[in-house]
């Protein structure tokens, strides 16, 4: 099954409803405009002030022409995006456990409009509660190719 749902939030209720989700596409987001202030607050919080993220001056000489978003910054937008595709507000909680098969596979110019695209891909039962493994792809606008893709794992319970 790979029929889109854009109704958003998806809101599933228990493990069967997921289980019902797996091979659906959920999405996608609305459109997030990465700012050179994003991008230079990561910088601050994670120490990482490579010159190709924070300096536009020089930058601009490079053959990207611009500063880019640190990949990281991008798959740290994930949990917020994916709570805007799906709403786990029917448990108690939920936590990221993780991610598998990481990849930054072209690189996202400060400006740029990004959204995020899931795939459920499984939900099973684990540790007292059910783990979900979803698919995040980061789409950047007007270009085809996306910026990162990313294997997703949460953990919720009931």
């Amino acid at each position: 099954m790979t029929d889109d749902i854009s109704t958003l939030p998806v809101r599933p209720t228990g493990l069967d409803d997921l289980q019902d989700l797996v091979g659906r596409d959920i999405g996608p987001t609305d459109w997030v405009t990465v700012t050179q202030e994003l991008v230079n607050a990561f910088a601050e919080v994670t120490d990482d002030h490579q010159w190709i993220h924070v300096d536009p001056e020089r930058a601009a000489t490079s053959p990207l022409g611009t500063t880019i978003a640190h990949g990281l910054l991008v798959l740290s937008l994930g949990p917020g995006l994916s709570y805007k595709l799906m709403s786990f507000d029917g448990f108690a909680h939920g936590l990221n456990y993780g991610y598998d098969k990481v990849r930054f596979v072209s690189p996202l110019p400060v400006g740029s409009r990004i959204r995020m695209r899931m795939q459920v891909l499984g939900a099973e039962a684990a540790g007292g509660g059910i783990q979900i493994r979803t698919l995040q792809t980061f789409e950047r606008e007007g270009q085809e190719k996306p910026v990162a893709v990313a294997e997703s794992l949460a953990r919720v319970v009931a």
